[in-house]
Order: C-alpha cells, then structure tokens, then sequence
C-alpha cells in the first residue's frame, strides 16, 4: 500500500509540473538531416544601429535577477519592462537596481504574460533568462515581432528548437545572441588570442566540462516558503528521464571560437556515453525520509553523473565535453587546447611548448603579451566605474554583456551568433541519443547551410570597430 501510495504521489507531482516520464526523448529525434536553404546569413550582419538599448527582460529569478543588474549598469540602456509569474521576483530585482533611473513596467498575470511584453513596440531586445524549455518558444515569438534576442543557456533543448530559432532569425534579420561569458572571460580571450596569433600550432583538440557540484553541500534541499532550494525545482526536473550532456556550452564555447566552428571548421559528428547515477537517486531516497515534497522523485531514473562526449570536426580535430553536477568536485569549464606547437591547461593555468610546463615567470609574461584589446578597453572602463570583483572582471557587468551592447549601439556583427547558439546547444540532445544508442556515432548538423567555408571568424578581440559603450 506505502509503495502504491508512493507511485502516486510520483505521477501527480511529475504531471502538475508536466514531467511525465515517458520515452527517451532522445529516441523521438532520431535523424539530424534537414533541407534547409540559407535564406540569409546572420552571420556577420549588421543591424541597423541602435543609439539607446530598450530592454525586456522574462524571467526574473535567481539568474534573471543579476541579470537585471548587469545590463542596468551599461549605459545607454533603457530597462523598459520587466516579467515574471512571481511577483515577488519582480519587485525585489527592483531593488538593485534603485537609484539607476529606470521605471519598467511589470508583467506576472500567468504564464503567458511575456507575450504582452514582447508585443511592445517600444523594446529593442528581449532578454529570457527563464526554465530551459521556454527559451526557444520566447526567442521565436520575440524575433517575429521585430525583436532582437538574448538567452541565457540553452537557445533550444531540441534538435528541432534549434532549427527553429536559426531558421526565424535568418527570416525575420533579428539577432539571437546566446549568452556565454566562459567566452570573454578570465584566460579564453586570452588564449584566443594566443592561437589566432599561431602560438600553438595547428589546433588538434580541446577540452571543455561543466562540472559543478550542486548535489552535495551545505543548505543545498533546504526549501522555502514556495518550494524554491538550492538546486531550483525545474532543473532538478531536467535531470529526469534523461541522460547526456544537460549543460555544454559553457565548456565548449571557447574552444568552438578557437577551432573556428561555424567559420573555417564544423562539426561532423559526435559520439557519447554516461556512466550511473550513484547519487542523484540515493539523494532524493534521502530526502524523501524527513520531506514529503521529494517522494515524487524517489525512485525515478536520474541522469548519470559523468557524461563524456567526443566531437570530431570537419578538419579532423577533436572535442572531449564532460558534465557532472552531482559529484562532489571542483568546478571546471573551459579546460584545455593542444595543437601543434604547444597547449595550454586551465586547472592550473599554464602553458608548455614541450614536456615541461613553463615557468611561472615565463607564464605571467605570455599572459601580459597575449592579453587581447577587448578584454584591456574592458578592464580599463571597468576601472572608471568602480572596481573588479575577483576574476570575474566586474562586480555588476561582465564583458559578454557589455560587448553585446556595444555592438548593438555600433550595428555590429555580434561575436556569438545564431548558428553559434544553436550549435552549442543541439550537443545537448545529439548527445541524448548518442547514450541512448549505446555510444553510437550521431551526424551533427551545419546550421550555416555550408556558409562554414567562407565565414570570417567572428569575435573582435582585436577591437578594430566599436568599444565606445561605457558603463556606470
């Protein structure tokens, strides 16, 4: 009786929150192919310009909120409207930005409240930093009411979301910018740099992770008032009935830009594997024993800890992904690059161009040599507004944000595109079936329609137009 009781309360709780396990999703896209004409190449587009950014921002939680922050602290931004289904979420973000001089309206009547948001006629760009699986619905409905677009992480959780998101942007001529500051970041501006210089060789592979342990650790369950904890309640969900790499792209960004992919190299295929869970499951058994909130997650079959995923691109060189959330590990993202004449490894930061790695001395001195215009323009604005905050470059922007701007008020090319996005995201599910198919090799798409070939490389770390964006 106690396990039919149990059964229950697992459907009903998974069904209210539209998580039914049913099959794989990763089997229902089984084919990567798709006849798709290049209608117009984002690439390299340049918008017309836009001498104030008018901002609407849908999801204002745990990540929309910082968010808020950020772009408030750039100037030329005008913050217009504001949304989110908890209105409590709504007017506390208000209060970090108090004192900035934006008056948003407010949007939280139901779930569909962001279409009225994005139905202005007064906002530039919609900013979507809500659960995984309304970025891509929100993306499309923005650009197709003249809307550029910025997403947190993913663009689409399906192959064909990503498809969509490509195939309404090139329609419509709105930029889908997908967020990604592991890009601009700490060393991988730096390390870009360094390997368009030809410092180390002919590239060969490149490692990438998203570990980050959000399992284990102090007040990570503890619930509050509205059943929100450490963990967020729809990504735990996520890890449902999957299993894959849930999280590439943090990893893979800045060896996507090393290697060129979209714009010199592709990706042609991908292979992946996952091990158990040994403690996603034994966790919620845990908690289900003093919390009736996780009886609904006893029992259910959770992702494997460590997922790896090996992409071979077009040029013959090779990518190793890793995601782990769930073991009790160092965080990690951008991780290495080898070619030819050296390598650079991040944990800890440090070169060699032999067997030995070099010197600290030696190391601090290609770091001064190699640091890029775009990251020094940055630094030095960061400076005149107020000061750093650890290496993360800036206590309110980060340097992803403040270049996106920048080359919207410029009408420049953005440096993480549409086909970027799209790219970065579709590891996910191609990654799914992969494990699904027992490692089997999955065909990854090219989204640039063989525009690939004769792309030109896209982010300016040189800073040869723009840079003239400041912030508060």
């Amino acid at each position: 009786m106690k396990k039919n009781r149990r059964d229950f309360i697992k459907l009903a709780g998974l069904a209210g929150a539209g998580v039914i396990v049913g099959p794989d999703r990763a089997m229902a896209e089984k084919s990567t192919e798709r006849n798709h004409l290049q209608s117009f190449n984002m690439h390299g587009y340049r918008a017309p310009k836009l001498d104030r950014v008018k901002v609407g921002l849908v999801g204002i939680g745990e990540r929309g909120s910082g968010t808020l922050l950020r772009l408030a602290s750039i100037e030329n931004v005008d913050i217009v409207a504001l949304c989110d289904i908890v209105p409590g979420n709504v007017h506390k973000a208000m209060q970090s930005i108090d004192g900035f001089g934006h008056s948003p309206a407010i949007y939280t009547d139901g779930e569909d409240a962001w279409k009225e948001l994005c139905d202005r006629s007064d906002i530039d760009l919609i900013y979507v930093a809500t659960p995984w699986k309304y970025h891509a619905p929100i993306a499309v409905y923005a650009m197709e009411r003249d809307k550029h677009v910025y997403t947190e992480l993913p663009v689409g959780v399906t192959l064909e979301e990503c498809w969509q998101v490509v195939e309404t942007s090139e329609r419509t001529k709105k930029h889908c910018y997908m967020g990604c500051g592991s890009c601009h970041d700490g060393m991988s501006a730096i390390v870009l740099n360094m390997v368009r210089q030809g410092f180390f060789g002919e590239l060969i592979h490149g490692e990438g992770n998203y570990i980050h342990d959000r399992v284990n650790g102090p007040g990570r369950w503890e619930r509050d008032e509205d059943n929100w904890f450490g963990y967020r309640p729809w990504r735990l969900k996520e890890n449902v009935g999957r299993n894959g790499n849930m999280y590439p792209q943090h990893g893979l960004g800045p060896v996507a830009q090393m290697m060129d992919l979209n714009y010199g190299d592709k990706m042609d295929y991908l292979v992946s594997i996952s091990s158990n869970d040994f403690t996603m499951g034994p966790k919620m058994k845990e908690l289900a024993e003093s919390d009736p909130y996780f009886e609904s997650f006893d029992g259910l079959k959770f992702r494997g800890n460590m997922n790896t995923t090996v992409i071979r691109t077009n040029k013959g060189r090779t990518i190793m992904l890793q995601h782990d959330i769930s073991s009790p590990r160092p965080g990690s993202r951008f991780q290495l690059i080898s070619g030819s004449r050296g390598i650079y490894h991040a944990d800890p930061p440090r070169i060699a161009t032999s067997e030995e790695w070099t010197q600290e001395e030696e190391f601090k001195a290609l770091v001064e040599k190699f640091t890029p215009q775009i990251t020094k323009t940055f630094r030095e604005k960061v400076s005149r507004a107020g000061g750093t905050k650890g290496n993360r470059s800036y206590e309110r922007v980060t340097a992803s944000d403040w270049r996106l701007i920048d080359c919207l008020r410029n009408g420049l090319p953005l440096e993480m595109d549409v086909y970027d996005a799209a790219l970065w995201s579709v590891v996910t599910p191609l990654s799914e079936q992969s494990v699904a198919q027992m490692g089997n090799t999955v065909k990854v798409p090219d989204f640039t329609s063989g525009s690939w070939k004769s792309n030109k490389r896209g982010m300016d770390i040189n800073l040869q137009e723009g840079g003239n964006t400041n912030l508060i």
